[in-house]
């Protein structure tokens, strides 16, 4: 059963944008700005590769307008994959220390509501001139990374062009196509490498929590609905070919002696131990030997068990953020989550940090010197960056408690079946499948991975808040 909003009034989100100050519009002198740079995409050709006559594609939510990526994946002749990676190139449209680069800084990053974004930079940028929209010539960054045949990079280039993505998909689309035995051949080798970059993962400690995403959708009639959002094998393969992307960025900053890093420090030793004590008690078998990403690996997401596991491995990957460093080696330098050093380079519409980062591989790989706006910025970033995924956790999380909180407040008093994944003496962490709820419960006696009845005692609509009892 799905449940939606029926209540009158209800699906307004202005008092959540005014309760965290989010801007309604841009500037004047922002979007003068960008009316300013947002030119003919020929006058961007001075210096760059002509790369338009490859038959990139894009692979984006569906309706998605800010398309950040590009990709093209073939088989090498000599065994191995070649990935050539298309990324939005910002710093064409971004003058240093201008209006869209000062209101950028500000904002950090794009925030997603559900009725509708705020954009890092002005729409007519972010999903116009910017944007690798089909059919349209748009300047990129475009990263060429040569596999082996186990998909471990062997060569990296980095340069500017001119590109001219020819499809835009969307994840369920590209997975159906591939099913049917039917994919796009600009991606057809995106399962093989895909898998081989999943594996290389796992060895190398990557932890990957499948908890279920909530995911708000409008209906027909204005209401709104919660569902789980189904991560299917699309989605893990395009999120590998962006980590090595991120991943050869890293190695090139670290190289250099000059960049800035997504960080996550290793988790202690007494967390791990305290996930091995967890997964006994769940009766979840950790094998002799078994690293952590191995365990989750093969764990049946389905399972409550291992959704319980899953939100207590939560506590090995705190601490993440940034790490900027000019000539002296960084305090860390890996990312306890992936495994290995990590920037952020292929979201820059949407992410601030991006341009920065691509900047700094732009000028190492071509022998030049890292320009002094970008090694200017690099202190601050860690910190823009910090306060803006905050933000956006903080705002994301609101939105879905307000939506749950629409959703059940006409059911107050009925019981639902949940899910127990964090326990303690009198109260837990519950996941309820329909809807999809992430609450917690009062009441004693909680088996952890177990399912239990739960009453709703309450819903605010006001506060976002809901509550539940053990029934």
């Amino acid at each position: 059963m799905a449940v939606v909003i029926r209540t009158p009034g209800a699906g307004d989100f202005a008092s959540l944008r005014a309760e965290f100050e989010l801007p309604e519009s841009f500037p004047a002198e922002v979007l003068a700005e960008a009316g300013s740079v947002a030119g003919d995409p020929a006058e961007f050709a001075g210096g760059r590769e002509d790369a338009t006559g490859l038959p990139f594609v894009t692979i984006d939510p569906p309706g998605a307008k800010d398309l950040d990526q590009a990709m093209l994946i073939e088989r090498r002749p000599s065994g191995g994959f070649r990935v050539r990676y298309a990324i939005a190139d910002l710093t064409a449209f971004v003058p240093p220390g201008g209006p869209i680069d000062r209101e950028a800084r500000r904002r950090g990053q794009t925030l997603y509501l559900p009725d509708g974004n705020v954009p890092l930079h002005p729409p007519e940028l972010s999903e116009g001139a910017a944007s690798l929209l089909p059919g349209s010539v748009r300047p990129a960054v475009l990263w060429t990374i040569d596999t082996d045949s186990g998909g471990e990079p062997t060569a990296v280039r980095v340069h500017r062009a001119l590109v001219r993505s020819v499809e835009r998909f969307d994840y369920d689309s590209v997975q159906a196509a591939i099913d049917a035995g039917e994919p796009h051949p600009s991606i057809a080798a995106l399962p093989a490498l895909g898998r081989l970059r999943r594996e290389l993962a796992v060895a190398r400690g990557a932890v990957e929590l499948q908890l279920p995403e909530q995911e708000i959708v409008a209906t027909e009639d204005g209401d709104w609905l919660l569902a789980q959002r189904p991560r299917n094998e699309v989605d893990a393969w395009n999120a590998e070919i962006s980590l090595l992307t991120g991943m050869s960025a890293a190695s090139i900053m670290l190289e250099a002696g000059v960049g800035v890093l997504r960080t996550l420090p290793d988790a202690e030793p007494d967390a791990v131990d305290w996930l091995r004590r967890s997964a006994r008690a769940l009766g979840i078998d950790w094998p002799e030997g078994a690293s952590v990403a191995e365990l989750l690996s093969g764990l049946d997401p389905e399972r409550p068990e291992s959704l319980a596991l899953y939100a207590g491995t939560t506590r090995l990957l705190r601490g993440a953020g940034y790490t900027a460093f000019d000539g002296t080696d960084p305090e860390i330098a890996t990312h306890a989550g992936i495994g290995g050093p990590y920037a952020h380079v292929t979201a820059p519409i949407r992410r601030l940090v991006d341009r920065f980062a691509t900047e700094v591989c732009l000028a190492v790989t071509h022998g030049r010197p890292v320009p002094d706006w970008v090694r200017a910025a690099l202190a601050e970033l860690p910190e823009l960056m910090n306060a803006s995924d905050t933000r956006a956790s903080r705002v994301e999380r609101a939105c879905l408690d307000q939506v749950e909180s629409w959703i059940l407040a006409e059911h107050i008093g009925r019981t639902f079946d949940a899910v127990v994944l964090r326990a303690e003496e009198t109260r837990a962490e519950i996941l309820i499948e329909d809807p999809p709820v992430l609450g917690r419960c009062t009441g004693t006696g909680f088996p952890e991975g177990g399912r239990i009845p739960v009453r709703l005692t309450a819903a605010d609509t006001v506060n976002r808040k809901v509550s539940f009892e053990r029934a």
